[in-house]
């Protein structure tokens, strides 16, 4: 037996993190009383608690004696958490706030994160670079975006996050592979509103990908940030975002090969 949103109502913490990841349940709204979803799910009030405990866990929810249970702020949300990464992915598209958080931290990491895989890149990860963006251009080519079993937009997904890896940074690496479901829901998001304007629109976002990737492969740090902010200026405009890219934070670039050898000596 599933609720309307096709979730198992025996998995009363998956239902809730729906309602409140859609934002059904608004950041301060109270739950409905464990006796309710007692009745609600048909299930004991131990397992209600234990299910509202897992939310709580995760920080989207708060308990507090005499008021309920309330829907903590956004800054609470332990969105690092791969439960909450994947709830986030999988229930966050009718939230245009959850999704403009997630595409601000894309605008204020990426180009650095390219800047660093531009100076660090190994040739096994100029290989991952490459496969993942030949990938998107094959899939360009069959009529249902798919090559190899995979789709365009999961090629686009292993870009970026080919690039993470480049960096050669075990934290960016490690957020990067935590906020995968995450970067994938903005980039279905951008991908289908490009297909929906024209097949000139996925032309453009490839040729502005070709520019990282060629910029990272001829160590150009800052040509690779600048290009990884052209790329996330076309996802901005196909999400209706583009004040988020006017004015990116600025970020220190780290030094050319060159220039750090030098300081080394």
């Amino acid at each position: 037996m599933t609720d309307a949103a096709g979730v198992p109502r025996g998995d009363i913490a998956e239902t809730l993190a729906e309602a409140v990841f859609s934002g059904r349940y608004a950041i301060g709204d109270t739950i409905p009383r464990e006796v309710d979803l007692c009745e609600r799910f048909g299930v004991s009030r131990s397992t209600v608690r234990s299910a509202l405990q897992k939310l709580v866990n995760a920080g989207l929810l708060v308990r507090v004696s005499g008021q309920g249970t309330r829907v903590c702020e956004l800054s609470a949300w332990h969105l690092l958490d791969p439960q909450v990464s994947a709830w986030m992915a999988h229930y966050a598209q009718p939230n245009p706030h959850l999704q403009r958080e997630v595409f601000a931290f894309r605008v204020g990491v990426e180009p650095f994160v390219a800047s660093l895989a531009a100076t660090h890149a190994t040739a096994s990860d100029l290989l991952a670079i490459e496969n993942a963006f030949e990938g998107m251009l094959r899939t360009l080519e069959c009529e249902d975006l798919h090559w190899q079993g995979q789709s365009y937009n999961a090629y686009d997904v292993a870009f970026h996050e080919a690039i993470f890896a480049a960096s050669h940074n075990l934290i960016w690496a490690q957020i990067s592979h935590v906020l995968k479901p995450a970067i994938a829901l903005i980039v279905e998001r951008s991908n289908q509103s490009a297909t929906l304007h024209s097949a000139k629109d996925l032309d453009d976002s490839m040729a502005r990908h070709r520019r990282v990737m060629e910029a990272i492969r001829l160590r150009q740090p800052q040509e690779a940030a600048e290009a990884a902010l052209s790329v996330l200026k076309r996802t901005g405009r196909d999400l209706g975002m583009e004040d988020l890219v006017k004015n990116p934070p600025a970020i220190v670039m780290p030094l050319p090969m060159t220039e750090l050898n030098e300081e080394n000596r």
